[in-house]
């Protein structure tokens, strides 16, 4: 998981430069713009986002993501519109000569170890019917058919801070895929960590019904 800003890796100083942007967006509208200080957006992002929930004005400021997911979960991630994204294309990637790219398959965290023979042999033979397609002439495109949806797919996704708080309120809750809560969960973390006030009252592992009740 790397998270980056158009400027770099996301850090606290990143972090709190959005949100004096933000600030300085939001008053516009008011033709404040003197009034603001080094440290007055946290004072503005408090009373004009939170308490008056003018969440608009969040989108001024983005972030993106890029993880390496199973297929079947970027299947989710795609569901978020508001998002832009690019992925890994399994029509263009030849995994049999690719030098950096391999058919990587991951196994679901919540596999039960009784069946991880059946997984671990099934996934084998997909892969070698893979490279036997491949061999015998078919394209990637074609050939990808026969590849699991627990084939790995690195995934860029872009998004401005409101989107992202909905996408933590939806994507962190107890009733989440666990490997989504894997990547989702260390990631809210991170948001808390160098983007105060907007994501504090995001608790993971929450009840979906209690974080869509949640202002965004």
């Amino acid at each position: 998981m790397e998270i980056l800003t158009p400027f770099g890796p996301l850090t606290e100083d990143k972090g709190h430069d959005m949100l004096r942007f933000i600030e300085k967006m939001a008053r516009i509208s008011h033709r404040s713009e003197d009034l603001q200080t080094e440290d007055s957006w946290k004072r503005f992002v408090q009373n004009v986002v939170l308490d008056h929930g003018d969440w608009s004005v969040v989108e001024h400021a983005s972030v993106t993501a890029i993880v390496r997911l199973s297929r079947g979960i970027t299947h989710e991630l795609v569901r978020h519109r508001l998002f832009s994204y690019t992925q890994e294309s399994t029509r263009f990637v030849n995994y049999t000569k690719h030098k950096t790219a391999t058919a990587e398959i991951l196994k679901p965290a919540d596999l039960k170890p009784e069946n991880e023979q059946l997984w671990d042999d099934t996934v084998a033979a997909c892969r070698h019917a893979y490279d036997i397609l491949i061999r015998n002439g078919e394209k990637p495109q074609t050939a990808r058919g026969i590849l699991p949806i627990d084939t790995a797919a690195t995934i860029s996704m872009t998004g401005n801070l409101r989107a992202w708080r909905w996408f933590f309120l939806a994507r962190t809750t107890k009733e989440s895929h666990t490997d989504m809560r894997a990547f989702t969960i260390p990631m809210l973390t991170e948001f808390k960590r160098c983007i105060p006030i907007l994501f504090d009252d995001i608790e993971p592992n929450a009840r979906q019904i209690d974080n869509a009740k949640k202002a965004h």
